[in-house]
């Protein structure tokens, strides 16, 4: 890679990707505007060539196939005419569609010089290791994000041939009862031109089927060629959870420098065809569901929209430049993937929360409290003086760090109680909200109790939601709980705070998580939600809840029903205004619609689970309580 990439410009300037501003009068198809698009609001996005390691053209470049009304004329011109160009050194190319009919080469119609390719049907002969990237074929449909592809009452899948001697096969394979296989020669307006004699039956039998039907209830799912090595079944037997079974000899299969493909796919042989039916039925049912959820892992992580896939391009360059920080093969294939561990957070897996069970280690004994404070220290007897004396009594807290967001000066040393623990007062940065998921150093331990300043919290609640979080490290635990819902009529996502059995988020007032949330919610998040939330001061705690669910794909956990928390926080002058006021309220609707809108679809969870101490409000002697002081609250 070195020899045509110049790996010293991004150890300069840090991974950053610039995107050429388009052109006048170029055509850009609808699946290359969501890439670029992608690009543009990542991280990892520059507006600035001279700050970019990576350059990636404006010019469509996606299709190829000269028979293509989207096929872009004259490239090789256009291309040399970029004064950034520099024979493609350090430029990534996005290509689905090479070469045209008969023959369908891999050709992409211009001298790419030194550039890298993301392609998708790229040949194991063509495709050069740890250089480009073998990504899926996808159609013009596929998300752009995170939201559902709508499907009418017959989904129908995009048009994919497949070669004549493949069909052959498959006819023999066929057998109508645990071996269903369909095709139609529908392809084109002029496919009665070049019927044969099986087409009539074929077509038959095929109408017969609801697709979406039979693609969810299979088992296992063929991938034959299609004009090229690639297919679109590919990434609909990913989503449906299906197996796909590999039929494309020399296919270098899509990220396949990352992806641990035989823990979710069976590779066949084409010309072995008839032989796959008795492969398969050979599988173990043990082997079959970890292979099927082996699918879902995948397609949710790397497949699921326009902008996952080229996350994961990106995700995969940058780990080959700095090699010293590179995700393994574990973060890869494993929940929840290497979009969400970020290396340069830390480069050993014991600090981040998903990976205790791999690596038998037990999650932290000792947590770091960090009281958000942002109303001047005029009173002994105020809440936060309280809360901070009962909290340093926890047996399991390591230091107390109190975060100064108020516009007053730092309280004097003694203002502060005589605590057995060390409390550390620092200024909040630039006094907004986002600043109380920054990842302070002075944060040693990697559980953070978070609470605000106005939270009633006693030692013995502290106690028993750190000993619970400590079986869920990877989630937030907690007191106050709110859930979502959808508005019909508004047609639109809702919030509220109304006490149920349903919950969808705990508030970050009072409640543990693991401290990498605070590292990804400064470095993963856009800034334009960041800013959203310091403008309005208000939804930080939603979009953190948006954030960890999103990544664990589980509902937070809501600890031993504390009705007096409401109740207290409604009596307190910090923030009580702010809960009555509707407007507060009307910002988290708003809030939560935007955050939604980003993330592509909504991450958040429903659950009805609450955790009790054991024996809490039975009627049994309080002496056999552990967390007795807990029921007198």
């Amino acid at each position: 890679m070195e020899s045509c990439f110049d790996v010293a410009l991004c150890q300069r300037t840090g991974f950053r990707v610039y995107v050429y501003p388009q052109q006048k009068g170029e055509k850009i198809a609808e699946s290359y505007q969501n890439i670029l698009a992608a690009i543009e609001g990542s991280r990892f996005y520059t507006s600035d060539p001279s700050q970019a390691c990576l350059f990636v053209l404006s010019l469509d470049t996606l299709d190829r196939d000269q028979l293509s009304p989207q096929y872009v004329h004259n490239l090789r011109a256009k291309v040399q005419g970029l004064h950034l160009w520099n024979n493609g050194r350090n430029h990534l190319i996005f290509n689905l569609y090479s070469g045209t009919w008969p023959d369908y080469t891999e050709d992409v119609g211009f001298d790419i010089g030194q550039a890298m390719l993301a392609k998708a049907s790229i040949s194991t002969e063509t495709f050069r290791p740890r250089f480009d990237v073998s990504i899926p074929l996808f159609s013009k449909d596929h998300p752009r994000t995170g939201e559902e592809v709508a499907h009418g009452d017959r989904l129908r899948p995009p048009a994919c041939l497949i070669p004549r001697d493949t069909r052959k096969a498959l006819y023999h394979v066929h057998n109508g009862e645990d071996v269903v296989l369909l095709t139609t020669c529908k392809h084109g307006k002029d496919w009665q031109k070049h019927k044969d004699s099986r087409c009539d039956r074929d077509n038959s039998e095929y109408e017969k089927y609801d697709y979406r039907e039979m693609l969810h209830n299979a088992t296992f799912c063929l991938v034959p060629r299609g004009r090229r090595l690639g297919s679109f079944r590919f990434l609909e037997a990913l989503q449906a959870a299906c197996v796909p079974v590999m039929l494309s000899n020399g296919w270098e299969l899509p990220f396949s420098e990352v992806i641990d493909w035989n823990q979710a796919a069976v590779i066949g042989d084409e010309r072995l065809l008839l032989q796959i039916p008795s492969t398969i039925r050979s599988i173990h049912q043990d082997k079959i569901l970890a292979l099927r959820q082996q699918t879902q892992f995948l397609w949710e992580a790397y497949f699921s929209s326009v902008e996952k896939i080229v996350l994961t391009t990106l995700e995969i360059i940058q780990d080959r430049i700095f090699k010293h920080i590179s995700r393994n093969s574990l973060i890869w294939n494993k929940h929840p993937g290497g979009l969400f561990v970020l290396p340069q957070y830390s480069s050993y897996l014991g600090d981040f929360p998903y990976y205790y069970a791999n690596l038998g280690l037990k999650p932290p004994s000792k947590f770091t409290a960090v009281i958000h404070a942002v109303t001047p220290l005029v009173s002994q007897s105020q809440p936060v003086l309280k809360l901070l004396v009962a909290v340093a009594k926890s047996q399991y807290c390591a230091q107390i760090i109190v975060l100064w967001n108020c516009d007053k000066p730092l309280p004097a040393k003694h203002r502060w109680p005589a605590t057995a623990v060390p409390v550390i007062v620092i200024e909040g940065e630039s006094k907004v909200m986002s600043s109380r998921f920054l990842p302070y150093d002075n944060i040693v331990t990697d559980a953070v109790l978070s609470l605000d300043e106005d939270t009633v919290l006693s030692t013995t609640e502290v106690d028993f939601a750190f000993t619970v979080w400590q079986s869920f490290p990877e989630r937030i635990v907690g007191y106050p709980a709110r859930s979502h819902f959808w508005d019909n009529t508004k047609e639109r996502w809702g919030y509220t705070s109304k006490w149920t059995n349903d919950y969808s988020m705990v508030l970050t007032g009072a409640a543990i998580y693991h401290k990498y949330y605070h590292y990804l919610y400064t470095h993963y998040l856009p800034a334009n939600l960041k800013n959203m939330v310091d403008q309005l001061a208000n939804c930080e705690d939603i979009l953190m809840n948006f954030l960890v669910s999103a990544v664990t794909k589980l509902p937070p956990i809501k600890v031993t029903q504390k009705k007096q928390y409401k109740e207290t926080m409604m009596g307190q002058t910090s923030r009580a205004s702010r809960w009555a006021d509707p407007d507060h309220f009307a910002q988290r609707q708003s809030c939560m619609n935007t955050f939604a809108s980003w993330f592509g679809y909504m991450p958040l969870i429903h659950s009805q689970m609450r955790l009790d101490p054991v024996l809490f409000k039975d009627q049994v002697s309080i002496l056999r309580k552990k967390y007795r002081d807990i029921e007198r609250l």
